[in-house]
């Protein structure tokens, strides 16, 4: 417990000196930034980021009112946030990168393979930023000063969690990518049921429930950060569109299948619940990616 509290101190510490850090170069060059989002693509992806962690925001606020929500519930909205992003994966990230790859003058195959190589970048990006990271289980402790450094890891962890669809906002917006819209309402749509199980896991391991609806809230606040940043990254060179909305897919694709569909079947009894949630969140951002693409 000490190490891990002593590891959270000096994260805390260093964290902080990172935001004064980035609000004293805000001010220095507050010119530079405000040309700088003059653009509609830089415009586009802050509204997308804060579109999606607005999502996990209200996701969070009817905690406060409940208690607890059934696990067939949990599991059917998890399996729903699933289908949502992997159907955004392919409709509104792998095949604009394939076009993207065209446009720019790569062969069929030529393209297959830069997206391929992207897709397993981000995979193996994710893979090294999860073991960097150490891995800590939230349980059911009496006392909140035992269940605090687990829940700052397990925030820590969803963070880590929203990265690459804060990333995959922001990329299609920076290339003005056909479908960005719906992306991002979609990544909106499955934060929602994302922020409400963050804030009902950490009420139901003893924290205050405005605390837990507080930190269900912000933990969605990476994801405008990493929209921003995504979007300069792609305006900066058009050659980056391909390889930057697949790495993305692929971070997306890691976030499926390595953490969400695995907490989703984790209770047997309420699989078929989950890949029904499943089924049901593909269809919608499949037919709202189209509809508004």
């Amino acid at each position: 417990m000490r190490s891990i509290q002593a590891f959270l101190s000096s994260y805390l510490g260093l964290t902080l000196c990172l935001i004064l850090l980035c609000i004293g170069i805000t001010f220095h060059q507050l010119d530079a930034l405000q040309a700088l989002f003059q653009t509609s693509s830089m415009q586009n992806a802050l509204k997308g980021g804060m579109l999606c962690a607005l999502g996990t925001a209200l996701g969070a606020l009817p905690v406060l009112a409940l208690s607890r929500i059934s696990e067939r519930l949990s599991n059917t909205m998890l399996g729903f946030g699933a289908g949502v992003m992997l159907a955004a994966t392919a409709f509104s990230l792998l095949l604009p990168a394939l076009d993207a790859g065209g446009s720019l003058g790569y062969s069929k195959w030529g393209s297959g393979a830069v997206v391929s190589c992207g897709i397993m970048l981000g995979v193996l990006g994710m893979l090294g930023l999860e073991r960097v990271m150490p891995e800590q289980e939230l349980e059911q402790r009496d006392s909140i000063s035992a269940v605090e450094p687990r829940i700052l890891l397990f925030v820590a962890a969803i963070i880590l969690h929203n990265i690459p669809e804060g990333m995959a906002v922001g990329v299609a917006a920076g290339g003005a990518v056909e479908g960005a819209e719906s992306l991002a309402l979609g990544i909106a749509l499955q934060d929602f049921p994302e922020g409400m199980v963050i804030a009902l896991v950490l009420a139901g391991a003893g924290v205050n429930r405005y605390k837990a609806v507080g930190i269900g809230a912000a933990s969605g606040l990476v994801e405008p950060l990493f929209a921003v940043i995504s979007a300069w990254l792609v305006n900066f060179s058009q050659m980056m569109l391909p390889w930057g909305l697949s790495l993305a897919a692929g971070a997306m694709l890691f976030a499926v299948t390595h953490e969400v569909i695995p907490e989703a079947h984790l209770k047997k009894g309420h699989r078929s619940a989950a890949t029904v949630g499943l089924g049901i969140g593909f269809c919608l951002m499949m037919v709202m990616d189209t509809a508004l693409g």
